[in-house]
């Protein structure tokens, strides 16, 4: 059978390593003139246009960006599907919040009909932003992840999704039980994991909300299924860690309360983790587990701001999510611009390359799916994003002083959101929602 050939052709950036700091010109790839050729949706070579055009079939469309530049496609680690009308509701902490406007949402998600359609604006919106793999939060209704899923499929994107896990302290409609939610997550992994670009993470929603018996479930699934991942929530606030403490009073802390259930390993993606003791921090450095900041969200709510030196310092894998919607945008630009001033506001810093790097290839390794996402290497997903600083006037403006690469991403990084992003590829194809003149 012949293969389907296409060419994406513009500046090609990507990583090879991570940068060891700011003028790190060894952990990237630029190619000036560049091309991607595309067979079956992979990656078949990459290099200077000049090279691989006149080997290219007659007849092969050749997607032309000129000088914008081609990366890698962005990565999100923590995000929350059911939540696309509760971005932006005012004023309150982490559990009043969830209370007050996420819980209330939430309940629609058992309708198959709505779960679809927010299904569709939700992705609509991830590419919109130029993120091509996201690890997504269901709600505790497995029609939801069954909607997300198959429009996931049908767009041919890489996601990594679960079904809420809660049995306690929530409404009830939004209650499962432990082996309800057992049942339940099984059926979904058995249908969805491992289905083409789909795969299942085991997904309690955090400690409050499921009982001792749930996240034993929760470590069954784990260990009955060793490569789905598990994702959570740890740590994000100061009355949730109290909380977390009268729930589990025989736990060291809270990390001991997953740990106890066997929940912590190295696909293992804990949200926030702002509040961590020293003998935490070891733990998860022992585990392998990845601490997700999620500045937007940290900052809206009010939690605390995330301390990359010292998680990191302590041998900790970190990534980077826009965790909506307590986050306030998809646009993983405007996160990594909102982590750049948390961390500046604690004396450290983030420069443009690192940004960049956690944005696609570090958030990709984290994942264990560095030879597929988040690279442009051969043989893995021609997954894209093209970005075009002269999008916004402001930014274009700022651009006629650039003094070379790192100069045009860090202002990318700080003045650009959703408008930058000119095309955003899936498997090689242009994603018509997105596709820009």
């Amino acid at each position: 059978m012949t293969a389907v050939v296409r060419a994406i052709r513009g500046r090609l950036f990507s990583f090879t390593a991570e940068p060891a700091g700011a003028g790190d010109a060894a952990s990237y790839t630029l190619i000036p003139d560049g091309m991607l050729r595309v067979e079956d949706g992979r990656i078949a070579a990459v290099g200077p246009a000049a090279v691989l055009e006149p080997h290219l079939p007659p007849g092969t469309p050749v997607e032309d960006h000129g000088e914008r530049l081609v990366m890698p496609g962005f990565i999100d680690l923590h995000i929350h599907f059911p939540q696309t009308q509760v971005i932006a509701s005012y004023g309150a902490q982490l559990l009043d919040w969830l209370t007050t406007y996420t819980f209330a949402e939430e309940q629609k998600y058992g309708d198959p009909a709505f779960a679809a359609r927010q299904a569709r604006f939700f992705l609509d919106e991830l590419l919109r932003n130029g993120t091509t793999t996201a690890v997504v939060y269901g709600s505790v209704h497995p029609e939801s992840v069954e909607a997300f899923f198959a429009e996931s499929e049908r767009r041919g994107t890489a996601m990594i999704a679960g079904k809420v896990m809660m049995d306690r302290h929530a409404p009830a409609p939004l209650c499962d039980t432990a082996q309800r939610g057992y049942d339940d997550s099984k059926a979904l992994i058995g249908r969805w994991h491992g289905r083409g670009r789909q795969r299942y993470a085991v997904t309690p929603r955090f400690a409050i909300t499921s009982t001792p018996e749930q996240l034993d479930a929760a470590g069954a699934l784990l260990s009955e299924h060793p490569d789905c991942y598990l994702q959570t929530h740890l740590s994000e606030n100061h009355e949730e860690i109290r909380q977390v403490a009268r729930l589990f009073p025989a736990a060291r802390d809270y990390t001991d309360v997953y740990g106890r259930f066997g929940l912590l390993g190295p696909r293992s993606l804990l949200g926030h983790c702002l509040h961590l003791s020293d003998g935490e921090l070891a733990r998860l450095a022992a585990s392998g587990a990845v601490a997700v900041a999620c500045p937007t969200s940290n900052l809206f709510i009010g939690s605390g701001l995330f301390d990359a030196a010292r998680v990191r310092g302590a041998g900790v894998r970190t990534g980077l999510a826009t965790d909506v919607g307590g986050g306030t945008s998809y646009s993983m630009l405007r996160t990594a611009a909102e982590l750049y001033k948390v961390l500046q506001l604690q004396g450290q810093n983030l420069p443009a390359l690192a940004a960049f790097y956690t944005m696609t290839r570090g958030n990709a390794l984290a994942l264990g799916m560095g030879d597929a996402i988040g690279t442009f290497v051969p043989g893995a997903w021609a997954d894209a994003v093209v970005l075009d600083p002269s999008a916004i006037p402001a930014l274009a403006h700022r651009m006629k002083t650039a003094r070379g690469l790192e100069d045009e991403l860090f202002a990318l990084m700080t003045l650009g959101d959703e408008r930058v992003v000119t095309a955003t590829y899936v498997q090689g194809c242009r994603d018509i929602a997105t596709t820009t003149a």
